[in-house]
C-alpha cells in the first residue's frame, strides 16, 4: 500500500494534544508518511569504497537496515567529488559511483529501486521497498558539455547541484564569492544560462545548494522551474555561506522553490566550532595538535565529547521554524547530508532517528499535514512540478 500524507488527518495542531500522544503514536504518524531525505552521500563514503550497505555498519549515518529502520521512503544519494581532485575525468568518475549505486540496487532488489520519475517512486513504495534518486553534486562532474548532463539525466540523475566549493567555467561557487565583494566574473555565464535551460526542458531539477548569491539570483532570473536548495539553512540564524540569505529566502518563495534543511552542526549552531576547540583543548591539553581544522579537531574527539560537540536538536528545530516563518511550510524540507558531515545533531545520530524528527516537530504544534509536507511532500511536490512539460 503505498504511504501518502491523505492518509493522515489534516489540519489538526498537536501542540495542545501531544500531551496524550503516545509513542506508538508518533511511530505511527512517521509510519504514514512519504519521508524523503533529499541529500546524502553515502555513495562515496561508504558503497564506492566497497562497504556493504545491506549490513548494518558500524561506521557512518547510512545502511539499508537503518533506513528501514527510520522510515525512508525516499532516499537521494548523492553522487559527489572534490572538484581539485577531478579536474580530468570528472564524468567518468560520476558514472562510476552510479554504477557502484546500481550493483548495491541490483543485489538488495527485494529492498531498493532506483526511481527516475515520480510515478516510479509511487509504484516503488506500492511494492514496499526503498526509492533510490540519484543527485549530482557538482557541476563539474558534466564537464561544461550539455550532453554530458543529458546522458546522466537518462541514467537517472534527477537534480543537479551547480557548484561544490569552487568555480567552474560557467558558474561561481559559495565559498569562492564570498572571498570578493565585487559581482564582476560571478554568476552564470550565458553558457551556463543555456545549461539551466536544458534542465528545465529534460525535468532535471536546479540545485542551489553550495552556488553563490551571485549564482542564486542568475538562476531563479532565468530558470521557468521552481529550484531545489537541496541542503542549506537560514544565514540570519547561522551567518555561513552555506546558508540562505533573507532576502534569497523571499526570492525562493516567489519561486515556488524547496529549501531542505541540513542537518550539520556547523551550519545550525553559531556556538558549535568554539565548543569543539574547547572540548579538543580540554581533552587533549599540550599534546593536541592546534593547528588542525575544526573538522580534524573534531574527529579526533572520543565519542561522548563528540556527542557533546554536537548541536541539540534544538537547533535544527530553530531553523525550520525561521524557515517556515519566511517561505512557508509547502517550501521546507528534508536535506540531511548524512555521510557527508561529521557532526550531526544530538539525538539524530544516524538516518534510523529520522521518527524522532517528526516527533519534535509534532511537539513544536505542527499538523501531522504539514509534517508530512516537511519530511517528504515538499520534495515530491519539486520533483513533480520539473517533470511537468
Amino acid at each position: 500500500m503505498i504511504k501518502t500524507v491523505k492518509q493522515l488527518t489534516f489540519g489538526i495542531t498537536l501542540m495542545s494534544a501531544f500531551s496524550v500522544v503516545s509513542a506508538q503514536d508518533y511511530k505511527q504518524i512517521h509510519k504514514d508518511l512519504i519521508v524523503v531525505d533529499g541529500h546524502n552521500d553515502v555513495i562515496y563514503e561508504s558503497i564506492f569504497k566497497g562497504k556493504d550497505i545491506a549490513k548494518r555498519l558500524t561506521t557512518g549515518h547510512t545502511d539499508l537496515p537503518r533506513l528501514k529502520e527510520g522510515g525512508v521512503d525516499v532516499q537521494v544519494f548523492a553522487v559527489w567529488s572534490d572538484d581539485k581532485n577531478w579536474k580530468k575525468g570528472a564524468f567518468k568518475h560520476a558514472n562510476d559511483q552510479i554504477d557502484a549505486l546500481e550493483k548495491m540496487i541490483s543485489g538488495n532488489s527485494d529492498q531498493i529501486e532506483l526511481a527516475k520519475s515520480s510515478k516510479d517512486i509511487d509504484a516503488i513504495l506500492n511494492k514496499g521497498k526503498i526509492a533510490a534518486v540519484i543527485g549530482v553534486e557538482g557541476g563539474n562532474m558534466i564537464e561544461s558539455k550539455i550532453e554530458n548532463l543529458e546522458k546522466l539525466y537518462d541514467r537517472g540523475v534527477r537534480y543537479l547541484t551547480l557548484t561544490w566549493n569552487y568555480n567552474l567555467p560557467w558558474v561561481t561557487a559559495a565559498a569562492i564569492e564570498v572571498k570578493t565583494s565585487s559581482d564582476k566574473g560571478k554568476g552564470l555565464t550565458a553558457h551556463g544560462k543555456d545549461i539551466i535551460r536544458r534542465m528545465n526542458e529534460l525535468g532535471m531539477m536546479v540545485d542551489l545548494s553550495h552556488g553563490g548569491e551571485k549564482t542564486f539570483y542568475d538562476v531563479i532570473a532565468t530558470s521557468t522551474k521552481p529550484i531545489l536548495v537541496s541542503h542549506s539553512n537560514a544565514y540570519t540564524l547561522m551567518p555561513h555561506y552555506r546558508n540562505l540569505k533573507d532576502e534569497q529566502l523571499e526570492a525562493l518563495k516567489k519561486n515556488g522553490g524547496v529549501i531542505g534543511v541540513n542537518f550539520y552542526s556547523g551550519f545550525l549552531d553559531p556556538t558549535y566550532t568554539e565548543r569543539v576547540r574547547k572540548l579538543y583543548r580540554k581533552h587533549f591539553g599540550d599534546k593536541g595538535n592546534y593547528k588542525l581544522s575544526p573538522t580534524r579537531q573534531y574527529e579526533k574527539l572520543p565519542k561522548k565529547l563528540q556527542q557533546e560537540a554536537n548541536a541539540p536538536m534544538s537547533k535544527l528545530l530553530e531553523h525550520i521554524n525561521y524557515l517556515v516563518k519566511k517561505v512557508g511550510v509547502d517550501h521546507v524540507a528534508i536535506g540531511s547530508d548524512y555521510d557527508g558531515i561529521e557532526s550531526p545533531p544530538r539525538e539524530l545520530d544516524d538516518v534510523s532517528k529520522f521518527p524522532l524528527l517528526t516527533k519534535a516537530l509534532l511537539e513544536q504544534g505542527y499538523s501531522k499535514e504539514d509534517v508530512g509536507k516537511i519530511m517528504g511532500g515538499n520534495f515530491l511536490r519539486l520533483l513533480r512540478e520539473n517533470e511537468a512539460h
